[in-house]
């Protein structure tokens, strides 16, 4: 029998991670897969612990409280979804990071800069991001439905409102195929625009600023062409800007439902492994943003 792998979605009981679980149903919903909900902690005792001593039962009473409810919750709003839960008596990297190499997608809490967060929506989240080799999905708490369809939008199919477009950060210098498969994935997915955005600059002793601006829309315009032929349902609104590509990533963002976002893959031991336009993102972008690894 054909297996599909799941999309995967941290709980840790905190309004983010709440919001994540639901945007991962969704999801899962839009891809017709299953949907995983895990709530994981290396203080979570084992079941003969747990039987001997009742002080060790409130952890494990509350992450079975906080991943019924919150099947409770989908199952009731998304019933076409399977969703299955577990704890896992691991730290949460380490089993965020194990559940992501089986995973098709995994979806986490985002609560940007400042306020309280949850365990999975702080730097457990920011670990998952970096050491993930699987797509990581960010959702900030509040994140609803209707945050991912257009206002006052006119009926799409079947009488729903259409999609908010997708955006996707693209730097030229590095392989772009993975970042452009998942991003026209989510806007075929939604049957929505998508809008790829390149930033580009002016160095010293380059070409005046308008034949690089037209060197710029042609590279762009090269690397999407077999992309736009593999999806030719999905409309693209290509942008090719001079300019800071934080700022202009950020500002493509503002009106987008998904965020689409590159890390690349790294090999050494130490360090974030983020760029600079991630951590803007990450911090500062509102709707969901995909950080996707490449090489």
């Amino acid at each position: 029998m054909l297996q599909f792998q799941p999309i995967v979605a941290g709980l840790d009981g905190s309004r983010e991670s709440v919001a994540a679980a639901h945007w991962a149903a969704r999801e899962a919903q839009r891809r017709s897969l299953p949907l995983r909900l895990v709530h994981a902690w290396e203080g979570l005792p084992v079941p003969e612990e747990s039987a001997g001593l009742p002080e060790l039962r409130v952890p494990q009473y509350w992450a079975r409280r906080v991943l019924r409810n919150a099947v409770e919750q989908l199952t009731e709003a998304y019933p076409q979804v399977y969703i299955s839960a577990e704890q896992i008596a691991k730290p949460p990297t380490a089993a965020l990071v194990s559940e992501a190499a089986r995973a098709e997608l995994v979806v986490l809490g985002n609560h940007g800069f400042g306020g309280p967060s949850g365990l999975l929506t702080g730097s457990v989240a920011m670990a998952v991001v970096t050491h993930a080799r699987t797509p990581v999905v960010l959702v900030r708490a509040g994140c609803s439905t209707a945050d991912e369809l257009l206002p006052g939008g006119e009926g799409g199919t079947n009488g729903a409102a259409p999609y908010r477009e997708v955006a996707v950060a693209l730097d030229l210098a590095h392989t772009c195929d993975s970042l452009l498969e998942f991003a026209f994935e989510e806007a075929r997915s939604r049957a929505t625009v998508l809008r790829p955005v390149h930033v580009w600059y002016l160095a010293s002793r380059q070409a005046p600023d308008g034949e690089a601006g037209r060197e710029a829309a042609w590279a762009l315009e090269t690397v999407l062409e077999p992309w736009r032929e593999k999806f030719p349902s999905v409309e693209v609104h290509p942008r090719s800007v001079q300019g800071r590509p934080a700022q202009e990533v950020m500002e493509a963002a503002r009106d987008a439902g998904l965020l689409v976002i590159g890390r690349q893959v790294r090999h050494a031991a130490l360090g974030s492994h983020l760029g600079r336009v991630a951590h803007a993102a990450i911090h500062h972008v509102r709707c969901p943003v995909a950080v996707v690894p490449h090489d």
